[in-house]
């Protein structure tokens, strides 16, 4: 085992800290324009969300497949769904029958998804945590 793979954990809960603390900040843009009926996109703004991809390493591990080597947002996608419209006559934005389109974000999911990213964020700590607490245990074992 080259001397790198002993570090390998750690890399992968450092990613995964680092993807879900991103997670967490599109989250936050996404409650923050939950009421913005201009965007710089032109119209209400649109809920997005995070995509993630895995980290493959150039090691090809015994079962054949490559080694991983964590986890990367690689890109911002926008809800397709469909936007609400809202009766409000005198709202700068309304169209002639006094209806204005407003974002697509649902506060209550966007609530759920963040208490998700932020349990997903605390479990790669405690695995990172974990893996530090293992290494002191094994050079204490080597004095």
């Amino acid at each position: 085992m080259p001397f790198n793979d002993l570090f390998a954990a750690a890399g992968i809960s450092g990613s995964g800290m680092t993807a879900e603390r991103f997670r967490m900040e599109v989250i936050a843009n996404n409650v923050a324009n939950a009421n913005s009926t201009r965007s710089a996109n032109g119209g209400p703004f649109r809920r997005q969300d995070v995509v993630f991809a895995e980290v493959l390493g150039g090691a090809v591990r015994p079962g054949g497949g490559p080694t991983l080597r964590g986890v990367r947002a690689v890109d911002i996608v926008e809800d397709p769904s469909d936007l609400n419209r809202v009766h409000m006559p005198g709202h700068p934005d309304a169209d002639a029958d006094g209806f204005v389109l407003m974002p697509n974000v649902q506060l209550p999911i966007e609530m759920v998804n963040l208490v998700t990213a932020a349990r997903a964020y605390e479990a790669n700590l405690k695995a990172a945590q974990t893996f530090r607490t293992m290494n002191e245990q094994a050079l204490s074992l080597l004095r």
